[in-house]
């Protein structure tokens, strides 16, 4: 097998036909065999069903079934695990990312580079409420993380199979693929393309999904939250001093001042019940990442694997 293409569905049953028709002229024009791995994250629509379907007439298509929704994340490492391919390509199921890109990525592989990703450089039928945080995220991101993550990329990219050899080695529980990606290393690339706006159905990456992700990515690669609440604690103990002084000053000088009263105890209490709150949940949030590693669970449960031969078996 040359050529494997891993896409996560969850509720794309609108999707999936003028995908698998896009899909299949790519394969059809590929220089070498081609699998096509679909993983159902636990859809509650036909998905699985045009699955089989797809299956039945056309051996490329493989496919995964999760016991449950576990998540795009962990939806993208299943079909990595299961990949056979000299060359993987990871790309979503609602169209955003055009199949048509692949041939440009493969292009760039065969110059020599082992990661090729997908960098954004306009999103369509998207407003600004969506695309400034993005922005910035993906700014900050790339200023606090440990390695240098690209801006403006998602999951789509070609993967040469050494480097996914090396992403199915890490036990990470909590995953944050294109931050695992850029920690690896090797020649990496980008190809420019426009976001297209989602070819059917709702949008499954909701904003709360969304804010998931994007606080995972920092955490997972970042150590400057930790460090930012040690800072805002040193701020918040040089204002209550200073406060302090102030308020002598008042009570000695202007007895009569407001100021001196209730109202500046209790601002002085809300404060730091901030401070506080905020660094416990920092914390909080590295203290669960330990937790959920420690447990030793599988990333994933499958109820159904097909077209991978022996691994089937293995259920």
């Amino acid at each position: 097998m040359k050529y494997s293409l891993v896409i996560p569905i969850y509720n794309e049953e609108k999707n999936l036909p003028e995908l698998y028709r896009r899909i299949s002229t790519i394969m059809n024009n590929m220089d070498g065999d081609a699998e096509l791995i679909l993983i159902n994250d636990g859809s509650r629509d036909r998905s699985l069903q045009i699955f089989r379907e797809f299956r039945e007439k056309d051996s490329r298509v493989c496919y995964l079934s999760f016991a449950r929704n576990f998540g795009h994340q962990i939806a993208v490492t299943a079909g990595l695990n299961f990949a056979r391919g000299k060359v993987i390509v990871v790309l979503d199921g609602d169209l955003q990312d055009p199949p048509e890109l692949i041939p440009s990525l493969i292009e760039k592989w065969r110059q020599g580079y082992q990661v090729v990703y997908a960098q954004r450089i306009k999103r369509h039928q998207e407003s600004w409420l969506k695309k400034f945080p993005a922005f910035v995220y993906y700014r900050v991101l790339r200023s606090l993380a440990d390695v240098e993550i690209p801006t403006d990329t998602g999951d789509f990219c070609l993967m040469d199979k050494s480097v996914v050899d090396l992403l199915n080695k890490m036990p990470e529980t909590n995953r944050y693929i294109r931050g695992l990606r850029a920690w690896i290393g090797f020649r990496q690339t980008a190809v420019k393309f426009e976001r297209e706006p989602r070819f059917a159905g709702e949008i499954q990456y909701t904003f709360a999904k969304s804010l998931a992700l994007a606080i995972n990515g920092l955490v997972s690669f970042s150590k400057v939250p930790l460090r930012l609440s040690t800072y805002v604690g040193l701020f918040a103990a040089c204002v209550s001093l200073l406060m302090a002084c102030l308020v002598l000053y008042w009570r000695i000088f202007y007895p009569e001042s407001p100021l001196t009263g209730l109202a500046i105890i209790m601002m002085t209490i809300f404060f730091l019940g901030a401070v506080q709150l905020v660094s416990i949940g920092i914390l909080g949030e590295y203290i669960g990442r330990i937790y959920e590693e420690v447990k030793g669970r599988p990333l994933y449960t499958l109820s159904e694997a097909v077209g991978f031969g022996e691994r089937n078996k293995s259920l």
